[in-house]
């Protein structure tokens, strides 16, 4: 196909001729071209000017192209019109354009001369007699520079008639978009648009003939190249056409007589001529090409192209989405990461879950940045194409290094080889690499390694998995944020309606796809694009049945995250879709090492490092999207009967299976919860035929009748509000980890002789359960909840002694009389003996309790602490409030005392026994009654309070103490009945004084400047001129003016 540039160039002396032949050409194949918007690559129309062409010329270019033209009047008679341009061709994502070739040839005839200005909008042309030329591709480059890549630079009466018509017409058949500017320069100043033109170039050739150094423009266009070789990274070749490169660099020869003659017009530019040669040596140095004459130039030509239509092909743009809304704000938070320009070596990830964009971001960075480096190549789609069957990682590893290096593609034998040679060619080499889509360590090992390539190159990783990255040693790790809801809307709006908004009518629905969606670009895509053109009646049928297009199409590239774990994971997956999704992860931990099927220590961890879950306020949670694909894969199994799939949570699968009796060996685990809460009848045969069942979870449903079988493989069993008095006796709950029966009606604990997996046993609530039996058969046992058993009377000594034991909760058991009368619990951290209101005594603790941190006693009938509650070194939270009977006595022995947060109103206090809590710091001491001798306190007690309440006591003036607390930072005294005079000198750590209702108060003391909180509410004796005074006046915070004001309006009240 012959090209634009060929058709009106290739006759520089018929003009005319040329052009019609552009015309008749325009006409026959309609022009077309690609143009580059930013990042984006796609076809579209570009503005090429008729400009420089006499009036009537260019109307008739216009009318002969079948194209609209403007013809403005004046000297140049400027036509503008658009022409569709090159067509593309498309193959995968990526798209091979048809760069432009700038080809300029140039020449004189004679004597005549001419001088060009160039702008953006016209030539002016000024000419001293009539002459015969071109200047054409000047503002065309202008306007295409984003598809051309190459500008040839030559000396056109050396080679206008055939080495460059020879390059063109070769250039043009290899579908590179060919330009040429043919010039016959008078003047010696570069145009503007010429410079610009240069400038956005990035491969220049330099056709160094007989004749070039006699062109002042050509030695300044030279030189404009060079610097633009330095300073934007261009790549310059050579072409030495029948001479040698060493004449050029030396100026010798016949090109030195050529560059002589010019020297002579120039012999007062020194300046200039010491430029001209600086960069003829420059360039004759640089690799080129050498046509020798007599050498065959049509061999020779074909050599050039095939070389450039290697970097051309090297240098192509990636689409990255016809609507890449939200897209550009995170390419630049990636490429700050980047750094590109600063020194060292970077490796980057891009980790997002699957249709969140992170290759159209990987592909948006490429085509901002790739050509700022000496090689860059992008792998698509790395876990796919490493698979054997499509080549393997050899195949990648070659395929990396023909990118980058060009030429033939090298033949590696082995992955290990493959390693050696990557680092061996391209440890100089400043590239950019993208791996695209990694999921698996093996494929960095082999196609990235660390410290492979030269200073200054950058790779990028995009996958699913954090953790790969991480043990690839990459700290930069970018996660890929879904759309806002603003973003989702504009995105579905352009996919369905070609516009930013939807129209009233739909925005209601277009709101309801975006939220099934919840900010994943691909669902948001996929869905705009099937409701494209239909009706709102279409739309509604479409979004209520979540079937077939376009949810299968979703389904289909989130199924890829699922396929690529292990078995193990895949189940683990299934269980949180079906079952655990919005549920506490420690709970979940707990059913999933329970289950037969072993999972990893860090099953959660590996399914957030994949994206595939997130945990927020220590709940799991996952897309929409992927507990929908989850459900579909459980339910693929056996489409049509329930019972033979291996999960069932919807209630109505649930209650077929209970009621009619249809379970099976498939199912593993059940989740019974209905939209409102409902009652089951169970059977004696219930659970008859689930020999594998593992996971029996009741959310919300009662579930009477009477069961005779429950599976022996039961390993999570949490069934609230259960119905039976006992479990069946023929259960043997040997794999039983969880027994959670929750305000249940079980009366007796029978088949708990041996259970030795169990770890968590809840029966809290149970308000028939009376005894707790021996439980020495359930050693491993950590969680213990028997509160709220209202009926219970005795708890088994055995209990003291379950070493592995973490929390024991006996609150609310109001009967309880006998608890375990030893504590050898070297592992329990919380012990509740809250509102055991006929618990008389304390267990003796036989060692140290140093992991007991919290004990709550309040409310409880304990009489007194044992001497060996000097065992709980480690207690750092009391509450004893309420405790009618209880006495100082014993407290004074916890030394490790650090929060004891209330001792209640009611505590007997013993005027004999001084307290002696040197680690104290939360002081809650309300209505004790106390005197002064209860704070003969040690030394070091005065540096830890920083919490005192004394609220209630009444029978003295006040703590004189006070004043000593170093660090004291809140002080309440409220109904402090007897209190006269608050002590002076209160320190400066003091930030809140509270003290309302102290109706005897009669003299306050100056405050620290830091107090910022004060309550004097109902100090009827305290008057307005000691507030006044001793507060306002005494530079207290200015912040807490309008409560100071408040207290004064309320004293002066009363």
């Amino acid at each position: 196909m012959t090209s634009l540039a060929e058709a009106t160039c290739s006759d520089p002396d018929r003009p005319m001729a040329g052009l019609s032949a552009f015309a008749d050409h325009a006409v026959a194949s309609g022009c077309h071209q690609v143009w580059r918007r930013g990042c984006c690559c796609a076809p579209a129309f570009s503005p090429f000017p008729f400009a420089g062409f006499p009036r009537g010329l260019a109307e008739y270019l216009a009318k002969q192209a079948s194209l609209s033209a403007v013809c403005e009047a004046g000297e140049q008679g400027l036509a503008r019109h658009r022409c569709r341009g090159w067509g593309h061709r498309q193959g995968g994502t990526k798209m091979d354009s048809f760069f432009g070739l700038r080809v300029f040839d140039i020449w004189k005839k004679g004597e005549q001369k001419s001088e060009v200005y160039a702008s953006e909008d016209q030539r002016k042309l000024k000419t001293g007699s009539c002459i015969n030329y071109w200047n054409l591709t000047l503002k065309l480059h202008q306007k295409l520079h984003h598809i051309h890549n190459s500008k040839l630079e030559n000396r056109g009466k050396d080679t206008r008639t055939n080495f460059t018509d020879h390059l063109y017409k070769a250039l043009s058949d290899k579908g590179i978009y060919t330009f040429i500017d043919r010039e016959i320069i008078g003047g010696e100043k570069i145009s503007p648009a010429l410079l610009k033109a240069i400038e956005e170039s990035r491969i220049s050739l330099i056709v160094f003939s007989e004749n070039y150094a006699s062109s002042s423009w050509c030695l300044e266009e030279l030189v404009e190249i060079l610097r633009c070789k330095t300073s934007k990274k261009q790549i310059v070749w050579p072409i030495f056409y029948k001479v040698d490169p060493s004449h050029v660099r030396n100026q010798t020869n016949s090109f030195g007589d050529a560059f002589a003659d010019i020297s002579c017009r120039f012999k007062d530019s020194t300046e200039k001529m010491q430029r001209w040669r600086s960069a003829l040596r420059q360039a004759a140095s640089l690799k080129g090409y050498t046509c020798k004459a007599g050498e065959s130039e049509a061999t020779f030509i074909n050599h050039i192209v095939e070389e450039i239509l290697v970097v051309v092909l090297k240098r192509t743009f990636w689409n990255v989405a016809k609507y890449p809304v939200g897209i550009q704000s995170q390419v630049q938070d990636v490429e700050m990461l980047l750094d590109v320009g600063g020194n060292g070596r970077f490796m980057v990830g891009i980790w997002g879950a699957s249709g969140i964009g992170k290759t159209t971001i990987a592909k948006a960075i490429w085509n901002e940045i790739a050509h700022k480096f000496e090689g860059s190549c992008f792998l698509p789609n790395v876990r796919e194409n490493s698979m054997p069957q499509y080549g393997g990682l050899i195949q990648q590893q070659e395929t990396l290094l023909q990118e980058i290096l060009g030429g033939k593609k090298l033949k590696i034998a082995s992955a290990d080889k493959g390693i050696s040679i990557i680092h061996k060619l391209l440890r100089h080499k400043k590239i950019l690499l993208i791996l695209d889509d990694v999921n698996q360590l093996e494929q960095l090992d082999n196609l990235a390694g660390v410290g492979w390539f030269g200073e200054g190159s950058r790779v990028i990783i995009t996958t699913q998995d954090s953790g790969l990255l991480k043990c690839h040693g990459i700290e930069l790790i970018y996660e890929v944020q879904k759309l806002f809801d603003y973003q989702a809307l504009e995105l579905f709006s352009l996919n369905v309606f070609g516009i930013n908004e939807p129209p009233n009518d739909y925005l209601e629905l277009a709101q309801r796809a975006i939220a099934y969606a919840q900010g994943l670009p691909l669902a948001i895509t996929l869905l705009g694009s099937h409701l494209r053109n239909k009706g709102i009646h279409r739309w509604q049928a479409i979004l209520d049945g979540y079937e077939g297009e376009p949810y299968l199409g979703i389904q289909k590239i989130l199924r890829k995250s699922y396929d690529a774990l292990e078995n193990s994971m895949q189940q683990v997956f299934l269980d949180i879709a079906c079952f655990f999704k919005g549920e506490d992860k420690d709970y979940v931990i707990q059913v999933l090492r329970s289950c037969k099927q072993k999972v990893s220590q860090d099953c959660i961890e590996v399914l957030i490092e994949k994206a595939i879950i997130t945990i927020e306020c220590n709940r799991i949670w996952m897309h929409d999207l992927l507990e929908k694909m989850g459900k579909d894969i459980v339910h693929e199994e056996c489409p049509i009967e329930p019972g033979k799939r291996s999960r069932l949570w919807f209630h109505e699968d649930v209650y077929h299976v209970l009621t009619e009796n249809t379970g099976t060996g498939k199912i593993k685990g059940i989740m019974v919860e209905f939209p409102k809460p409902n009652v089951i009848t169970l059977n004696a045969p219930s659970f008859s035929g689930m020999d594998n069942l593992e996971i029996f979870i009741n959310r919300d449903a009662i579930l009477s009748g009477h069961i005779k079988y429950l599976p022996n493989e039961l390993r999570f069993l949490d069934w609230g509000r259960c119905q039976l008095h006992s479990l069946p006796s023929k259960f043997c709950a040997m794999h039983l980890a969880v027994f959670n029966m929750p305000c249940g009606s079980i009366r007796k604990l029978e088949n708990f002789k041996y259970m030795p997996k169990l770890t968590s046993l809840n029966l809290s609530g149970c308000q028939f359960l009376k005894k707790i039996p021996d439980l020495s058969g359930i050693p491993n046992v950590k969680w213990l909840n028997l509160s709220k058993c209202t009926s219970l009377v005795e708890v088994d000594d055995s209990v003291g002694l379950l070493d592995k034991l973490v929390e024991l909760n006996l609150d609310g058991c109001f009967k309880l009389t006998r608890f375990a009368t030893t504590l050898r619990l070297k592992s329990l951290e919380r012990l509740c003996l809250r509102n055991c209101g006929r618990l008389e005594s304390f267990p003796e603790i036989e060692d140290k309790l140093e992991s007991l941190v919290i004990l709550n006693i309040g409310e409880s009938g304990i009489r007194g602490l044992p001497s060996s509650v000097a065992y709980l070194a480690g207690i750092t939270y009391m509450s004893a409030g309420y405790c009618d009977n209880l006495t100082f006595t014993s407290l004074r022995r916890i030394y490790g005392l650090q929060r004891l947060t209330t001792l209640g109103d009611k505590v007997n206090s013993d005027s004999n026994i001084s307290l002696a809590l040197p680690k104290l710091v939360f002081f809650n001491l309300q209505g004790c009654n106390l005197s002064e001798s209860n704070f003969v306190l040690p030394l070091d007690c005065w540096l830890t309070f920083t919490f005192l309440d004394l609220s209630g006591n009444n029978v003295f003036r006040g703590p004189g103490c006070i004043s000593k607390f170093a660090n004291l930072w809140f002080l309440r005294l409220n109904g402090y009945k007897g209190l006269q005079e608050i002590p002076e000198l209160l320190r400066p750590s003091v930030d809140r004084v509270l003290l309302p209702n102290c109706t005897s108060l009669e003299k306050f003391p100056k405050l620290p400047q830091g107090v910022r909180w004060l309550d004097l509410v109902n100090c009827h004796r305290l008057g307005a001129y000691e507030i006044t005074e001793n507060i306002l006046l005494n530079k207290v915070s200015v912040s807490s003016l309008s409560l100071f004001l408040y207290i004064i309006v309320e004293v002066f009240r009363l």
